[in-house]
């Protein structure tokens, strides 16, 4: 059963009642939050699992994006970026610990982008960016697919996989899917990344090792988009590892969460919100410069084994 952490001031901090945010474990004293995107034509459910596997200091908070489940009434939004900006408007008054993003397929340019709109205000900023099966920002291309056909809507949902293709026999099931799939895929499509400085968090790829839309090559061209740490992992099974292998992605989650977020009781200092000094940082000498093609400029990290 879906249930809600306290608004923030309250026991523990949090999130109040919002149709956007869902919380499954609420763990109001837990050290850090990761809010969770769903991919194009998901739900809150496809991190229902993995709420239950991640470490008992970690509350997990996923996106409810409109025009699904409880939220089928509410219009759907089919420009990136107004997304991004009204998830951002739902985040900012929680951000009271340590919060990670982790974005899956679309998701991973959802949560990008709505990094993008954080970095320069939030407090405490966000400690990582996971982003999991899907292509760096400037690596999006269109499909050249036309989605208006429902034909061509459902075999490209067969081609993905994961829990949603089953249910692609089902009329009924079907018709109140189709509105959803065709509008996250056109999204998607029309998504073009506006050159911007770099986050200052670190940037984990994680992808699945069965994936040829993700490949490990893929995930290097996340890297330019930090001016912090850079990590690329891959876990087995395909783009939709996350619903094959959950508790992998626990494990990863967690192992990541304990280097990069702050220590137990560690409270928010200017420091924490200047500019990166690291060697990372220096190399950029602050915000990277655009190539002409209007992409960030390629930069060699050295990177976990």
């Amino acid at each position: 059963m879906l249930s809600q952490t306290s608004a923030p001031g309250g026991p523990g901090g949090g999130y109040g009642p919002s149709s956007w945010l869902r919380t499954f474990v609420p763990r109001p004293n837990a050290a850090v939050r990761l809010v969770c995107f769903p991919h194009a034509g998901g739900s809150v459910g496809s991190f229902r699992r993995l709420a239950g596997l991640v470490p008992g200091n970690v509350e997990l908070t996923a996106v409810q994006y409109p025009g699904r489940q409880d939220r089928y009434a509410v219009p759907l939004t089919g420009v990136m970026t107004e997304l991004a900006g009204q998830i951002h408007r739902e985040l900012a008054p929680g951000f009271d610990r340590p919060t990670a993003f982790l974005g899956h397929s679309m998701g991973a340019t959802v949560a990008f982008e709505t990094a993008r709109l954080l970095r320069p205000r939030s407090v405490p900023p966000l400690v990582a960016l996971f982003a999991s099966a899907r292509k760096a920002p400037h690596e999006c291309r269109p499909t050249g697919l036309d989605f208006h056909d429902p034909e061509r809507v459902r075999s490209f949902v067969r081609e993905l996989g994961g829990s949603g293709a089953e249910h692609l026999d089902h009329e009924d099931l079907w018709d109140l899917a189709l509105p959803m799939l065709r509008n996250d895929f056109m999204l998607v499509d029309a998504y073009r990344y506006r050159p911007g400085p770099p986050l200052g968090c670190p940037i984990v790829t994680i992808s699945g090792a069965a994936d040829l839309r993700f490949t490990r090559e893929d995930a290097q061209h996340w890297s330019p988009y930090t001016t912090g740490a850079f990590e690329a992992h891959t876990l087995p099974g395909g783009h939709f590892y996350i619903e094959e292998h959950p508790e992998l992605l626990a494990e990863l989650l967690a192992d990541a969460l304990r280097r990069l977020a702050p220590p137990v009781g560690h409270r928010v200092t200017p420091a924490d919100t200047a500019a990166p000094t690291r060697s990372s940082a220096r190399a950029y000498g602050g915000a990277p410069r655009q190539q002409q093609d209007g992409r960030p400029p390629k930069f060699v990290r050295h990177e976990p084994t």
